[in-house]
């Protein structure tokens, strides 16, 4: 597996997010700064992720994602896209609810001229912890599906939150 990695672009008030190798949980600090910088960008008229280069992506990259939507939920005229190409990844796009949130595609109307690479932030063990409850959160909210896939987790992170010795 290729280790994961994350390139943006902003141009003309178009966001693209692009998703490469194994993204996976270590790479939720960088996602969430994406979000929040996103639910405060001046000018955003669209916002497109690109899923056609990852090899995989977790439950907690995953949502991530969906917080980038929530993000900019009501300030955008149209959803977010979600460009993915593989029919595994658009049926677990489908199973957890991303339909909802997003306009899922095959293919861009329009590619990005230049992508550049995002740095990845780090993130302590207990910052890290918290990341991976938030987003496993905000799946839940996403469907009743999601709900009961992750609710054991949510409440396995939680307890652990509550008694830090492990």
């Amino acid at each position: 597996m290729h280790e994961g990695r994350l390139k943006a672009a902003f141009d003309s008030g178009v966001f693209v997010l692009k998703l490469c190798g194994d993204v996976r949980l270590t790479l939720c600090a960088t996602l969430d700064n994406q979000a929040q910088r996103l639910a405060n960008t001046p000018g955003l008229r669209a916002v497109m992720i690109d899923l056609r280069e990852a090899t995989n992506v977790d439950s907690t990259a995953l949502g991530f994602l969906a917080k980038v939507a929530m993000a900019v939920q009501g300030r955008l005229e149209q959803p977010p896209t979600i460009v993915a190409d593989h029919p595994d990844v658009q049926r677990m796009l489908d199973v957890m609810g991303f339909s909802h949130y997003f306009t899922l595609v095959e293919s861009p109307l329009t590619e990005p001229a230049e992508l550049n690479e995002l740095p990845q932030i780090q993130a302590d063990e207990a910052d890290m912890q918290k990341r991976i409850l938030e987003a496993h959160r905000i799946l839940m909210r996403m469907n009743e599906h999601n709900r009961e896939q992750f609710q054991p987790l949510v409440e396995l992170l939680e307890a652990q939150q509550h008694d830090p010795v492990q």
